[in-house]
């Protein structure tokens, strides 16, 4: 099983949350609505999709992860955080390559993809999707204070599996990684519309 310095772990999780903060306010802000919903082909997502995803994940993660925490009884932080070979497997399917690339694609479950569940708002996903990520800034601050190989977070599509919390948190932050590169390709792609007076 691998294992991290508990610092770390939590330093490098809040930059890249910071980052992906950054890149929305720096590139995504200013998209017109027609470039959010613009897709390559049938099959692909738009800006729009992808937050939505992400923001139907972050709903159950955020909410769930924060009150874990908050009540658990394990207070006492570890220096080391032993991943289990679960969760292990769960984030390094997330986890981007090197040259951050996505190493290779995950199909979505049904009820978190939005071309196939209606039910998943794609209204203001570009506020939203920013907002999950200043709370995972604060929850990767508290996860500071308390035992991250104790803390049991209960996963989305089974409430019998349970992460350990820190496998949780790479997760959910390896997961909105990966999908904002996505973001990154996608208004990068040459067919991508040019930006217009359209509010």
């Amino acid at each position: 099983m691998k294992s991290f310095l508990s610092v770390e772990l939590l330093n490098e999780l809040k930059t890249i949350t910071e980052q992906n903060i950054q890149f929305v306010r720096e590139r995504l802000t200013n998209l017109s609505p027609s470039q959010k919903s613009w897709k390559k082909d049938s099959k692909s997502w738009s800006v729009n999709e992808i937050l939505a995803h992400l923001n139907e994940y972050a709903a159950y993660y955020n909410k769930t992860i924060a009150l874990k925490i908050e009540r658990t009884r394990f207070r006492e932080p570890r220096e080391r955080f032993m991943s289990s070979p679960l969760g292990r497997s769960a984030w390094s399917s997330m986890k981007l390559g090197n040259l951050k690339n996505i190493k290779r694609p995950i199909r979505s479950p049904k009820m978190y993809n939005p071309t196939l569940n209606q039910s998943i708002s794609l209204e203001n996903a570009l506020d939203t999707f920013e907002k999950g990520q200043v709370e995972m800034i604060e929850i990767l601050k508290k996860a500071e204070n308390v035992n991250l190989r104790k803390v049991r977070i209960p996963i989305s599509i089974s409430k019998i599996i349970r992460f350990r919390l820190g496998d949780a948190l790479m997760f959910v932050v390896y997961h909105n990684e990966r999908h904002i590169q996505q973001v990154a390709k996608l208004i990068s792609s040459p067919g991508f519309p040019e930006n217009s007076t359209e509010k």
